[in-house]
């Protein structure tokens, strides 16, 4: 008993500091800075990567679609060898649904040492940047829209585009063209598309970049032009290289106004990266309980506010939701410099700060996620297939991480039961404290997900779940299964 009062006066401690000192992680209140509209509304590629995703497409691409924005702005849904469908039901929802001008690429399988998610980003990045497709200006609305060009398009990496307006900020100078507008800061009710409850999905967990230096570009692979389709809009001439990407998910769906509001954050506070963390599903039984402590560990290991401050050393973005100036992607050689990250959203933010680069990351009131895990298995792969990636595939940092889990989440309760079963009170008592302070910091979270607060107490279990996800991780990768996501399976940085 003697071990285990030492052992929870050190949670104890612990989770005192964590209340205390890590940044306020437990803190919900971190959404978009101030804001207000530019002088000039900046152009905007917005980038999809997206593989067999026909299940939540019709979810997501309409409320892209329907961006109201007074600028430039166009769609570039990168179908990354897709087997149902995507790329062609991606046109279909651009023909029921007019609005921004869509392209669609199929870039074939990724070069070696890529990611293919990465491998998708590298081509729609890469067509915006050459001027492919075509522009929407303020008011326009038109289906989907294909170029007619078949050369390859450059990837970031390979050089900042000649053009005016490189790095638009407040103090742009006045276009004539463009429609000032408001950018408000009342947050409408969540995102509701054709009637259903959005069904968000966990986003991505840390990762930690690679460190390659940006070099010359792969080969595109066969199929690397935009599809064609009968009765789309050519291309009459290129395009401007764009100010902005959005480089969002196909299964993240948009309000109206979310990509007014993140340009507006951008610009306002001379940003090179804002990011939002999408609000997740959390409507099935497992996902109540998994889902908000998800994000609840993620703002721990990065808290929003440390991240945030001018100088920080401290870099995370959720890959779902990143709004990036196009002259921030080539200075840090975006995506190339982390083409081999699994999870390449923290990868993503390290490079454009180590850069010279501003980031920003909170929470989203605009952005959902529509991707259902209504089964613990299903969860229990999302989590696995990253979660040793994270811990860089070192054994020791997963010894370290599950003796930090056993410690700070599941001596607590174990601490006050056997105190209480005992008669050591001072064992109960530092237990039920760590435990009440546990408990405590997880219940702004579960407010923002708009759970009961009787989920609270039930963190240590949520954790154990995690550690054993955690463990399988790295049993998986020593079985030549690990980082396995949609019939690809990734080697560790470096064995590629």
């Amino acid at each position: 008993m003697g071990y285990l009062l030492v052992a929870a006066c050190a949670s104890l401690a612990v989770w005192l500091w964590l209340t205390l000192g890590q940044g306020m992680f437990w803190r919900t209140d971190t959404r978009l800075p101030a804001r207000h509209a530019p002088a000039r509304w900046p152009s905007v590629a917005i980038v999809v990567p997206a593989r067999d995703e026909a299940e939540v497409l019709p979810l997501s691409l309409p409320s892209l679609l329907a961006q109201d924005y007074p600028g430039e702005a166009r769609i570039i849904l990168v179908d990354d060898g897709s087997t149902d469908g995507t790329g062609a039901l991606a046109r279909r929802l651009a023909d029921a649904h007019p609005g921004l001008p869509l392209t669609v690429l199929s870039p074939g399988e990724p070069g070696p040492g890529w990611t293919g998610k990465l491998w998708a980003l590298r081509h729609g990045i890469g067509h915006a940047r050459s001027g492919g497709g075509s522009g929407a200006h303020a008011g326009a609305r038109s289906g989907h829209d294909s170029a007619t060009e078949s050369e390859p398009q450059p990837a970031p990496g390979s050089g900042p585009h000649p053009g005016p307006h490189s790095r638009p900020g407040p103090h742009s100078p006045s276009d004539p063209g463009s429609v000032p507008a408001s950018c408000p800061d009342s947050s409408p009710a969540p995102l509701r598309l054709g009637g259903s409850t959005p069904h968000p999905a966990p986003g991505s967990a840390p990762d930690s970049a690679p460190g390659f230096k940006p070099g010359p570009s792969p080969a595109p692979a066969p199929g690397s032009a935009p599809d064609s389709t009968p009765g789309s809009r050519p291309v009459s001439s290129p395009v401007p290289a764009p100010d902005y990407l959005l480089l969002t998910d196909a299964d993240i769906a948009h309000e109206p106004d979310s990509l007014r509001e993140l340009v507006c954050a951008a610009t306002a506070a001379d940003l090179d990266l804002v990011s939002q963390m999408a609000r997740l599903r959390a409507v099935s039984g497992w996902e109540r309980l998994i889902v908000p402590a998800f994000v609840y560990f993620f703002a721990q290991l990065y808290p929003f506010r440390w991240i945030n401050r001018p100088g920080a050393r401290t870099a995370a973005a959720a890959g779902g939701c990143v709004l990036l100036r196009t002259e921030a992607a080539v200075r840090a050689g975006i995506p190339e410099s982390i083409r081999q990250a699994v999870i390449d959203d923290v990868s993503l933010a390290r490079a454009v700060q180590r850069t010279g680069g501003r980031i920003w990351l909170g929470l989203a009131e605009r952005v959902d996620s529509v991707r259902p895990y209504t089964s613990l298995a299903d969860l229990w792969r999302m989590v696995s297939r990253s979660a040793y990636a994270q811990l860089r595939h070192q054994p020791p940092l997963l010894a370290g991480t599950v003796a930090g889990l056993v410690l700070v989440y599941l001596v607590p309760p174990a601490a006050l039961l056997a105190g209480l079963g005992a008669g050591r009170p001072a064992v109960a008592w530092a237990g039920g404290l760590a435990w009440l302070l546990m408990a405590g910091t997880y219940l702004p979270m579960l407010r923002y997900y708009r759970q009961p607060a009787g989920l609270a107490p039930l963190l240590p279990l949520t954790a154990l779940l995690y550690l054993l996800m955690t463990v399988d991780s790295a049993v998986q990768h020593y079985r030549g299964r690990g980082a396995a996501w949609k019939g690809r399976t990734y080697a560790r940085p470096g064995d590629a």
